[in-house]
């Protein structure tokens, strides 16, 4: 049987069940029942101060929203898909409390300001817990760096051995890719902190509302400065989106080296078994199936910011109903970036490093050629002259299975005369990290400056 709505006096018939469930949004925007709740409260709290609504309508209405709130953080509360979405569901809740009178909450306000009022709370209240798991990450690198300065490892480009490097330096890349998701995340919150709450429909109401005191109540920062805007503008949850990606995208290399360092051709590191899993059929089998995971959800937040995006894209102003389609995937983002965030950081805290692995994998690779081109232009051989000479000593070694520890100095010498025995020494793939002690680099000391200013940076926050 067709259902009359609370909105059905236009209309002559009710809706079609099918049509109902087709454009009702309850079964995902439940997720802001607390959001929805509270602007409630704000919002009548306002019209009992401007004398909108007498003080004991007003009243009620807050003590009735008060039990809801109650009930949701206690047990929940039920709702009907026949009411559409939570803003529709909460007041038929509250009439079925108080009566007749919760109608009165909706004066001077419209389900546009109150579904961006509620968006915008939710974004809101996530994005310092979204900082806080990326802080818990980026401390566990930290940690780890701080135990592996002088850990040395191959570093790669095009997935071949280029030069040693620090594995704390390796670590630190991550650091500050984290850092950068941390700065995006709180910059989302600037437009994010904006109130919506009062703009009605589009064009603002004749009733002598108070949206500072609203936007005050409502902790944010300030109202929006045009009613169109403020009920069409979904920037805030794109910013969001977008960031979760990047972040995802950061999370994503991370976890394939992981799967590639800690199988059995690298074996750099181990996973924690409680971060592993095992094989159905093959007992030996320890699988990274976390770090695969991560990788995968990268997909579906890539995809719900390309959906927001597309659905916004060809919007006029103000609202369409094409934005019920902005929340369910940044709902689902919260959902997979916080958990993927924790896993990570707890298997950054637990696995087990093989520095003799990683020390071995520096041998016999040639990837202290740049050491020797730069130990020949030290001695005067033009650089470009020095690299050619030793990409024929890589490949004369490559066919003979020499290393270039392994020419002896006379042959150094009659490269040039002026190598000297000091040329081993700069061969060696520890040295040659612990030298690269520019800005930034992976020496040593650089890679202590660079762990010690992070930890400033996390006991700041």
């Amino acid at each position: 049987m067709p259902i009359k709505k609370m909105w059905g006096g236009r209309f002559e018939e009710g809706g079609d069940q099918l049509v109902d469930q087709f454009g009702a949004s309850i079964s995902f925007d439940q997720e802001m029942a607390k959001e929805d709740i509270m602007g409630s409260l704000v919002h009548v709290k306002m019209l009992k101060a401007t004398q909108i609504l007498p003080a004991a309508d007003a009243e009620k209405i807050i003590a009735g929203l008060n039990e809801l709130l109650t009930e949701l953080k206690e047990h929940g509360l039920n709702f009907d898909v026949a009411n559409e979405d939570i803003h529709m569901n909460i007041e038929a809740l509250l009439t079925k409390k108080i009566g007749p009178v919760a109608g009165k909450l909706h004066t001077g306000r419209s389900r546009n300001d109150q579904v961006a009022t509620d968006f915008h709370l939710y974004v809101k209240e996530r994005l310092p817990k979204v900082v806080a798991a990326i802080r818990g990450l980026q401390g566990a690198l930290v940690k780890l760096a701080g135990e592996n300065v002088e850990t040395i490892m191959p570093g790669y480009t095009h997935m071949q051995h280029a030069q040693p490097i620090s594995y704390g330096h390796y670590l630190m890349a991550y650091f500050q890719m984290f850092q950068r998701d941390v700065e995006r995340f709180q910059f989302n919150q600037q437009h994010t902190d904006l109130s919506p709450l009062g703009a009605a429909a589009l064009a603002g109401t004749t009733f002598p509302i108070d949206r500072e005191m609203t936007t005050k109540l409502l902790g944010f920062k300030q109202p929006y400065a045009n009613s169109l805007d403020a009920v069409s503008d979904r920037d805030f949850a794109l910013e969001f989106l977008s960031n979760a990606s990047i972040l995802m995208v950061h999370l994503s290399r991370l976890c394939e080296e992981v799967i590639y360092w800690c199988s059995y051709e690298f074996s750099y590191i181990e996973l924690a078994d409680a971060y592993s899993t095992g094989s159905s059929i093959m007992p030996q089998k320890k699988n990274p199936d976390m770090a695969e995971l991560i990788r995968g959800k990268s997909g579906r937040v890539f995809g719900s910011l390309v959906g927001l995006l597309t659905t916004m894209k060809g919007l006029p102003l103000a609202y369409n109903k094409d934005m019920q389609e902005d929340k369910e995937g940044v709902f689902d983002a919260v959902k997979t970036i916080l958990p993927s965030l924790k896993v990570m950081t707890g298997m950054m805290k637990t696995l087990k490093v093989n520095k003799d692995q990683m020390a071995h994998a520096t041998h016999h690779d040639f990837s202290n050629a740049t050491e020797l081109a730069d130990y020949l232009a030290t001695k005067g051989v033009p650089f470009r002259q020095a690299h050619e000479i030793v990409g024929e000593l890589v490949l004369k070694g490559v066919k003979t299975g020499r290393d270039l520890a392994d020419i002896t100095l006379a042959e150094f010498k009659q490269i040039d005369p002026r190598v000297e025995e000091d040329v081993y020494q700069v061969l060696k793939p520890a040295v040659a990290v612990q030298r690269r002690n520019s800005l930034g680099g992976t020496g040593f000391d650089q890679v202590r400056a660079q762990i010690a200013a992070a930890q400033q940076i996390l006991a700041a926050d």
